[in-house]
Parts: structure tokens; sequence; C-alpha cells
């Protein structure tokens, strides 16, 4: 299903990273299902600019956006000041800098006088004309600590966007953070006229290659997953078509053979000689498993063997050991003791695979081969893309590993949160959640777990991403306006089917990094040298 989007909040002011997420965010007009969009999820809400002065660190997006563009932010610079403020710029870990602003006492000075005329024309004083209200009458009226701690607002207000354009193109949107207190900037104003405050702020970071150019000649070795390959996947298909036309009978004189489909419930625990250590395996119990034996490789190795010749309502008890490779890792190489009981036991009656039953496999068709055919056609489509998906994975798996960057926390949260919003997105629509529900997969500690547990992942996503980005500006890379357009229609188009809200410009936007993205994978694999191997 596609996902409504809107605007993303990791952008400079001229430049912004590539963000890669799962699949289902996405609309499926596109194809490479390595290159994704990001979700409509936002953890930040903007709070009153005034109930921000009042924390020790604050957002500063509702003075100004670092993500627009120069031109916009020169506009917010044509307020001009009576004394120009001094910016120091000091470099700190994790690509982020800090800006001592100092403020001079003009500027404070000027930002007084508008203050105050702006309360003349907003208070209402029996007597008084608006604007003609005398200042020390105003003062006594609304109280010299609100005139003072606007002023202080009206200085920031018109003094960063000055201060941010010493980082002007660098600047991450939404990471602006003024670290001085806002008292110790009221007591600053009110001792000296003056005002210095710090403000930190995390700029794009530098993709620094291990191997300069290395990637212009990767070497790839991409496993396939010999379960894809068109033909084997064509005649099990064509198995378990043949198999759903079939009907089901009760097994009454003999124990299970390879072809039954059998119910089982199971149960499992550790062996240790010290009774008192043995443990039971809930990843291992099942009621009421449905098991059909023509699939031995979906179970544990040995289990098949082990239950062959169980009857109904008969009870099997064997030791198996779980292989070194097994999915789960804290059951690799457990030695356990599986408890077997068979509820129901049933053969297969099919009818024989011929071409009288053609148009039951797959219908439309007249004979065996012409079914063979077309599902080995739909298996060789099926092959190929999920070929190009594990070329595309396989060198992205090799980018992150070739790059050093020093990434910025606001960068590393906002892909995390960007996953997680993905991850709630998907059990929402599995489960439907409640408020409640919902809410408490939401809240900020659940997102911070989620945060430390991923940090490795999303930090692999972001170099990827990064990595992706440079080499698309390295090597000139383009794509043709015909392409954008195309795509955005598309994407518009699957928004507007499913009924999703969405924003044009931000449609766009991810649209073209999403070619961009493409872009770089062609030309990547166009370079490689790449060896494919089947597991």
């Amino acid at each position: 299903m596609a996902l409504s989007i809107s605007s993303i909040k990791l952008h400079s002011l001229n430049q912004k990273p590539r963000l890669f997420v799962p699949q289902n965010t996405i609309p499926s007009s596109f194809k490479n299902p390595v290159l994704q969009f990001n979700t409509k999820f936002h953890w930040k809400p903007l709070t009153p600019f005034s109930r921000q002065m009042q924390s020790h660190q604050w957002p500063v997006s509702s003075l100004i956006k670092a993500s627009e563009a120069p031109s916009k932010t020169s506009q917010a610079q044509t307020d001009k000041l009576p004394a120009d403020v001094k910016v120091t710029e000091t470099q700190e870990p994790n690509s982020r800098v800090r800006l001592n602003v100092e403020v001079p006492a003009a500027v404070g000075e000027d930002c007084y006088r508008r203050v105050v005329k702006e309360f003349m024309k907003q208070v209402k004083i029996p007597g008084f004309r608006p604007g003609k209200i005398p200042e020390s009458i105003l003062l006594n009226y609304v109280g010299e600590e609100s005139v003072q701690k606007a002023t202080v607002e009206s200085i920031l207000k018109r003094t960063i966007p000055h201060a941010m354009s010493t980082v002007e193109g660098r600047a991450l949107r939404d990471s602006v953070r003024i670290i001085t207190k806002f008292s110790d900037m009221e007591k600053r104003y009110s001792s000296q006229t003056s005002l210095s405050y710090d403000v930190i702020v995390d700029v794009i970071p530098e993709v620094k290659w291990i191997t300069e150019n290395g990637y212009k000649n990767l070497k790839i070795v991409v496993e396939i997953d010999n379960e894809i390959e068109a033909e084997r996947a064509c005649e099990r298909e064509i198995k378990r078509r043949h198999k759903s036309i079939g009907s089901l009978k009760v097994v009454t004189d003999r124990g299970l053979q390879v072809g039954d489909l059998v119910v089982l419930d199971i149960s499992a625990t550790t062996i240790d000689q010290d009774e008192s250590n043995v443990q039971k395996i809930p990843a291992a119990e099942s009621k009421g498993f449905h098991f059909d034996t023509e699939d031995g490789e979906s179970v544990l190795p040995g289990f098949l063997d082990a239950i062959i010749g169980i009857q109904r309502g008969e009870t099997m008890s064997f030791p198996l050991a779980f292989p070194e490779s097994w999915q789960q890792e804290n059951l690799r190489g457990v030695q356990a003791q599986f408890t077997v009981e068979c509820k129901e036991l049933f053969y297969r009656d099919l009818p024989e695979l011929n071409d009288s039953i053609a148009d039951k496999l797959l219908p439309g068709c007249t004979d065996l081969n012409q079914v063979k055919e077309s599902l080995l056609q739909r298996c060789r489509e099926v092959e190929q893309t999920a070929r190009e998906q594990a070329t595309d994975n396989a060198i992205l798996d090799q980018l992150w590993k070739m790059v050093e960057i020093d990434i910025p926390q606001s960068l590393f949260e906002e892909q995390g949160r960007e996953l997680y919003g993905a991850k709630l997105l998907e059990i929402q629509s599995k489960m439907k959640l409640n408020e409640q529900q919902l809410a408490s997969l939401s809240n900020p500690k659940a997102v911070n777990e989620f945060l430390e547990n991923q940090r490795e992942n999303i930090t692999k996503l972001i170099k990827q991403n990064l990595a992706v980005g440079d080499i698309f500006k390295r090597e000139n890379l383009q794509f043709s306006s015909e392409e954008l357009v195309k795509e955005v229609q598309n994407s518009i188009a699957e928004f507007e089917r499913h009924k999703q809200e969405y924003d044009e410009d931000r449609v766009k936007e991810q649209v073209q990094e999403v070619l961009e993205g493409a872009k770089v994978l062609e030309w990547l694999k166009e370079h490689a040298e790449i060896q494919y191997i089947t597991r």
C-alpha cells in the first residue's frame, strides 16, 4: 500500500542526504525495490516559540528552516541590523558546529524599540490611543519582565538568520539548537544591554573513501538462492497447483509416509544430565502444526525422518540437535528432546497429471506444455527480479564498508525514526492497532530502545545512502526530465488511488532521490566484476 509523503527534515540548505527505507513504503510504480521512499512519520512536533524559549535546548525551526533554499535564506537577511553580529565557528565531533554569536548593544537597542512599538500598537490602556502610550506607562502596564523577554526573543529571531548564513548549504534541517539558557540570556541583556549566545548545528558529513575511487572497480560475489531458479521454481509451482486440486483423505491403516499431510502437537526440552537444568524450548512448541511431508527441508534436519511411521493418536519422543546455522542464534547447537503427538493423518488423492487438468492448473491453458511455458515465463521474471535485487544488496553492502563518515546525531535519529515509523505502519496494517497500543509503541522510551538496538543497522544505512549520493555527484550522473515527470505522475496516481494525502513538491523530491540512486546502482553494476553463486 502506498503511503503519503510529507516534508522530510534531514535536508541541508542546498544538498540532501539520500535515504533508502523498507520496501513497503514506496508506491509500486517503482520497480527497483532497493531504492525506497521515506514515510510520513514525524516524532518532533513543533511547539509554540514562547514555550521553546523556556527549555535548556530547543529547536529553532520556527525561526529559520535550515532546509530552505539559499534564496529564501537571503530574504530572511533583508532585515538589516544596525550593527554586524560576530559569529565564531568551532568544529565539534559528529559533524557538529558550535556558533558563538555576539550581538552588539546597538542591535539590542533596536530590537527593544521595535518591541515597545509593537506593544504600543496592541495594548489598550484607557485614556490613551494605540501607539501613543508613554513608554513608562506601557512598562508599568505590561511589566518590564515581559518586555525584556520579548526583546530577547526579537534579538534571537533577527540575528539567527545572520548567524546561520555561515553554515548555509551545510546545515541539516531541524538540527539547530540554542544551547545557552534563555534565563542566562535575559540576565546578560539586563545587565549589559548586549547579548551573546551559543548555537550548535549538525552539518552534512564529509564522505571519506578509505580507498580513493575504490567504488570504480568493485568485485562482487552475489549469492542466489536455488529456490528462485526458474526451472526448479516452475516444477514446484506445478506440483503445488496439482496438490491444490486434489482431495485429502484420512489414513486409517498405516503410519506416516512422505507425501502425507499430518497435524502434530510438538513440544521440546533441552537435554541435560542434571534434570533440574532441563528447560522447555518455547520456540519449538506448536499445537495443531500442519506439516506437508514433501516440505521436509522447511523443518529441523532429522525431524521428518524421526516421525516417519507415526500413526494417528500415537506419541513419539526423540532427540535432535539444532544446527549451528539455525536462524535463531540462542538455539544453535542446542541438544533437544522432542515429543510429538499425531493428531490427524491424511493422504492426497490426486488426479493424474495430464492435459485433461491443464485448465484447472492454469485457467486458459489446454495442455500441460502450455501450463509449463506460462509458469516458466513467470518464474523467469521472478528470478531476474530476485537476481537484480540480490546484486543491488551486495553492492550496497560493500559501499558502506568503503567509507568513513562522522555521522551527525540528528541524522542518525531521523533515519532511525523513519525506520521505526515504517515498522509501526507495517504492524498497523497487519494487526489494526488501537489508539492505546499505538501510543504505547510510539512513546519515547520505545523509540529510543529501537534506536539503540538498531544502531549498527541504522549506521550502515546512512553510510550506504551518503556513499550513493557522493558517487552520483562524482560521476556527474543524470536522468532525463521525462523520467522524472513520468514517475512523479505514477506516484501521485498511486497516492490518489489509495486516497492518501501527499505533498506534490515532496513527491517530486523523493522521486528524484530514487532515480538518482537507481542511476548510481546501474553505473556501479556496469563497472563492477560480478560473480554469481548458488547456495
